[in-house]
């Protein structure tokens, strides 16, 4: 009898170790200005109006995606945030995702995380130094032309555990020792932001977040974020500067002890990660090959000892559309580079496969990326990840 228990209970624990989940990270551009024609002004209440009625082509391509590759968890980046839920991320879990898009399988998110970004909120200082405070665009904590413009969002099939998360929206950007904004100057080597502009600017472009999700018992920490593009603005390159600064956040949060001393979050919680389990999802703006993001920071975080970065994600789509590149088959963007990452802990996960949802121009479902106007400028990038 005794042997039969401990036979029960191996299967068991293996069938636990063994259980697989689907991790992915998807800049789906879903936010206003991509709803209009070019230059129109816009309220930040166009999407959700196409999130009511269901039907618009390229937010039901969108869930099509989705639809095909069924990530059990996934960071949505460029989601707008709405703080009336049923509005903005239920009604698209409701009126798209649970809807079956062209034959394919409906799928729904049971749970999700959304929260308020940097955004379009007003930082109260004339940011790009044009002379006025205009309150929004450049002038914001993060570019946006509206509160929560540019958002992001997180799909569970698993319950998250809401009261755990961990915030770091208002974290300044002074705060972090040795940071690049002390290094954003005019072409007269002055300072760029002024100095009550210093006292108040925060480091997150949009968020940074910890997000506990219990996996059948086991935790994993969702970490996501968008860090700025390291372009559109001058030689003072101060969102290049910023953009090193975000990815970096991740490295010292991981890093844990003195090295992330610094860190508290929106609640006044102070230090680094303090779980074991995480993956870390989202366009990051950042390649350690291409593209204008200062190298040194995606690097330390690929290379970082808490993080397996080895597997890298590809697809023949990629190949096709750069044939001249030969690291064609791993960019995740129209735009021809890696930004969009789904980047494991080192512990507690086995990686078992990986891609990049780029269909090649002879396949029936490169209709869902054949253009801008498609779906995104960006791929779906997941991993299939056995617990341990």
């Amino acid at each position: 009898m005794r042997n039969q228990i401990m036979i029960l209970f191996a299967l068991i624990t293996t069938g636990v170790q063994a259980m697989e989940i689907r991790v992915a990270t998807f800049n789906v551009s879903m936010e206003a200005e991509n709803y209009v024609p070019r230059g129109t002004q816009v309220s930040g209440e166009e999407m959700f109006a196409h999130l009511a009625s269901g039907e618009h082509p390229q937010i039901r391509n969108t869930a099509e995606i989705i639809q095909r590759v069924r990530p059990d968890i996934l960071l949505l980046n460029e989601f707008d945030y709405h703080p009336d839920h049923q509005k903005g991320i239920q009604a698209f879990v409701r009126n798209y995702l649970n809807q079956s898009q062209s034959g394919a399988e409906p799928i729904d998110y049971p749970y999700f995380y959304i929260a308020p970004v940097n955004t379009g909120v007003d930082s109260g200082h004339d940011l790009d130094n044009d002379g006025v405070a205009s309150g929004s665009g450049a002038d914001a904590f993060g570019f946006g032309l509206y509160p929560g413009q540019y958002g992001m969002a997180v799909l569970s099939r698993f319950p998250i555990h809401k009261d755990k998360v961990r915030t770091f929206q208002r974290f300044l950007w002074k705060d972090m020792p040795d940071n690049l904004m002390s290094a954003v100057v005019d072409e007269q080597g002055k300072p760029w932001f002024s100095p009550a502009a210093q006292q108040v600017l925060r480091l997150s472009s949009k968020s940074h977040w910890d997000i506990p999700v219990d996996i059948n018992g086991k935790t994993v920490h969702v970490l996501a974020s968008h860090p700025t593009p390291p372009v559109f603005d001058g030689p003072e390159d101060r969102n290049g500067k910023r953009n090193h600064d975000e990815v970096r956040f991740w490295v010292d949060y991981l890093s844990g002890d003195k090295q992330a001393a610094y860190i508290y979050d929106d609640q006044g919680t102070r230090g680094g990660f303090k779980g074991k389990r995480f993956v870390l999802v989202g366009d990051l703006n950042a390649s350690q090959t291409e593209g204008d993001a200062y190298k040194e920071p995606i690097v330390n975080l690929l290379t970082h000892p808490k993080v397996n970065g080895g597997f890298v994600p590809k697809s023949e789509g990629g190949v096709q559309h750069s044939p001249d590149n030969p690291l064609g088959a791993i960019h995740t963007a129209a735009w021809r580079m890696r930004p969009d990452y789904v980047l494991p802990s080192e512990a507690g996960w086995k990686v078992v496969d990986g891609g990049v949802f780029w269909p090649t121009p002879d396949e029936p479902l490169f209709r869902l990326v054949k253009d801008r106007n498609a779906s995104s400028d960006h791929r779906l990038v997941w991993l299939d990840l056995a617990v341990k």
